[in-house]
């Protein structure tokens, strides 16, 4: 089916067709020189010290909690260890953390904001808390400054999902990177496009070579000589280029998906100030709507979407809704997956709630969500204004 407004459209134009056919004169199309250079470009852009590219922003998620097993800066995690999670996000937000063991205690979720309900957050952290997954959701940014006083001096590891959020920003600083690793998404309908792929950013040296050792197999070819997990390599490529010291993967990104990813970096400052754009033009509509409720703003939204929440007191219905919007050319679709504790695949997980989720719930019956875009969607807008 095809709508006059949907979810996601193409930031690509000449740019992203050369950068393609740049790689087809190379003939290297696995990972090399151009996923580096993204690399760089992406820490340089987002300041931190390192950016690994993967094949999406799901890896990045697996390989962010793989990571935490094999330190030695840091005490690593263990199975069965203590994992707080938003009660909404994406699957693959929750998978690796329970594919590793962990026990995950979901926290309810704040009706205005979508991400964490703050003082449930601050109540569900106990002594057995390892680890908390902070989930930007829709572009917007978690209040991360009551987050680390929640914390407070606890040895609780924080990291990011920002597959939802590149181009946040928190405080003056970039959503994605508050974290011990931060992961982001270059997914078709997200910020930015490398047809599949994803980012872990991380300012940690130790976390950094073990994501580049576990991003492709588990060898050592992709370590610096002096490394945080083997010491120091040998020169002969020979003894190393197989040798195993990490039970990895591949997830390794095409050469293509970098050479696209360093063009549309360029663009990601435009793109996000377009959906800014856009946003103040939809706030100012829908702000006061009687009957449907808006995502509040935390910090600077990068506006992944627009959410739409019926108010308690209204009479709508979100069929009668779905079916409107649907009349008038907009593609829906439930704000990312509603209460995940609803969905079938909880009975693989090893879990607990923090108090209930009656904001998850709500928002699961009575919440959906409409695109937005980098370029200016007047008409669409003109239209939700008759809500």
């Amino acid at each position: 089916m095809s709508f006059k407004f949907p979810l996601a459209t193409s930031s690509w134009d000449q740019a992203e067709q050369d950068a393609i056919q740049r790689v087809i004169a190379s003939d290297m199309y696995s990972m090399g020189p151009e996923v580096a250079k993204f690399e760089a470009d992406f820490a340089s852009l987002f300041g931190t010290r390192h950016a690994v590219m993967v094949n999406s922003g799901s890896s990045a998620n697996l390989l962010m909690v793989a990571a935490l097993f094999y330190t030695k800066d840091r005490p690593p995690l263990c199975r069965g260890d203590e994992v707080i999670v938003p009660a909404v996000s994406w699957g693959t937000t929750y998978f690796p953390l329970a594919q590793y063991g962990l026990r995950l205690k979901f926290v309810d979720i704040d009706l205005h904001t979508l991400n964490y309900d703050l003082e449930a957050l601050a109540e569900a952290v106990s002594d057995k808390t390892r680890l908390i997954m902070a989930v930007n959701l829709l572009g917007n940014p978690n209040d991360f400054t009551t987050i680390q006083n929640i914390i407070g001096e606890r040895d609780i590891i924080l990291i990011e999902d920002n597959c939802e959020s590149m181009g946040a920003v928190f405080d003056g600083k970039q959503a994605g990177t508050f974290g011990v690793m931060g992961s982001f998404s270059s997914f078709f309908s997200h910020h930015i496009s490398t047809m599949e792929g994803g980012v872990i950013a991380t300012d940690d040296e130790e976390l950094h070579h073990i994501l580049l050792s576990l991003r492709a197999h588990g060898w050592t070819r992709n370590l610096p000589k002096e490394n945080k997990i083997t010491g120091t390599k040998s020169d002969d490529p020979f003894e190393e280029h197989f040798r195993f010291v990490l039970p990895g993967y591949n997830v390794r990104p095409l050469e293509m998906s970098g050479a696209i990813g360093i063009e549309q970096l360029k663009k990601l400052p435009g793109l996000v100030a377009g959906r800014r754009e856009n946003a103040k033009q939809f706030v100012e509509l829908m702000g006061n709507n009687p009957d449907l409720m808006i995502q509040q703003e935390t910090g600077e939204s990068s506006w992944f979407g627009f959410s739409l929440i019926i108010r308690p007191d209204s009479d709508l219905g979100r069929a009668s809704v779905l079916q409107k919007l649907g009349e008038n050319g907009f593609e829906c679709r439930p704000i990312v997956s509603g209460n995940f504790i609803n969905n079938d695949v909880m009975k693989f997980i090893d879990f607990t709630t923090a108090g209930d989720m009656k904001n998850a719930e709500y928002l699961d019956k009575n919440g959906l969500f409409i695109g937005n875009h980098h370029y200016p969607i007047v008409e669409a807008l003109q239209r939700l204004s008759d809500f």
